[in-house]
Parts: C-alpha cells; sequence; structure tokens
C-alpha cells in the first residue's frame, strides 16, 4: 500500500497560488496551454498539472514555467537575488561540509 504525502496548509496555499499566478501571466499573454507548454519542452498535462498546484511537479520546471509568464519569484530586481544567493553560499561555506546524527550513548552498567 503506497502512504499518500501529507503537506503543511501553507505549502499547499503557497504552490496553489504560484500554479494560479502562471496561469495568470500565460493568458495574459495570450498563449495556449499547448503553447506555453512547447515553449517550456514540457507537455500539456505537467502544465495543467503546474497550473492546478499539484505538489508532484519538479520545482525547476515550476520556476522555469514562472520566469516565462514573467512571474517575480522573490524580487524584481535579479541583482538582489544574486546577493542573497551569494550571501546564502557564504554562509553554508561557514557550517560543516557534513553532519553526522548523533548516536545516543548507552549506560549499561547496571
Amino acid at each position: 500500500m503506497i502512504k499518500q504525502r501529507t503537506y503543511s496548509k501553507y505549502a499547499l496555499e503557497a504552490v496553489t497560488l504560484l500554479g494560479e499566478q502562471i496561469k495568470l501571466g500565460r493568458k495574459q499573454h495570450k498563449w495556449s496551454e499547448k503553447n506555453l507548454a512547447e515553449r517550456a519542452g514540457i507537455s500539456r498535462a505537467t502544465l495543467q498539472k503546474i497550473e492546478r498546484g499539484e505538489m508532484s511537479c519538479a520545482i525547476g520546471l515550476v520556476f522555469e514555467l514562472a520566469t516565462l509568464v514573467g512571474v517575480n519569484l522573490f524580487e524584481q530586481d535579479k541583482l538582489p537575488l544574486s546577493r542573497h544567493i551569494e550571501q546564502t553560499r557564504d554562509k553554508i561555506a561557514l557550517l560543516p561540509k557534513r553532519i553526522k546524527a548523533k548516536t545516543k550513548v548507552v549506560h549499561d552498567d547496571f
């Protein structure tokens, strides 16, 4: 039996909003589903899933569609976004490369 994945309400609402924004952008460009799917190199069915806000779609595809239709994901200006990437990478560089799960020490001397 396959266990269905559960998502937080916030995550579901965020992906629904992004899907709706992609649909709005597509319609504002006066592109059909088929036209946008061809531009993105995906099937029409995949585009429909993304516009419905299904969580099973690859995030890269969703971001590419958002870019194609003009949905700004983080900020209007690309320069600050690149600055955020650089700052995040700098922070990551300060952290350990590997994180090991802490093993619990068993005290079995009765």
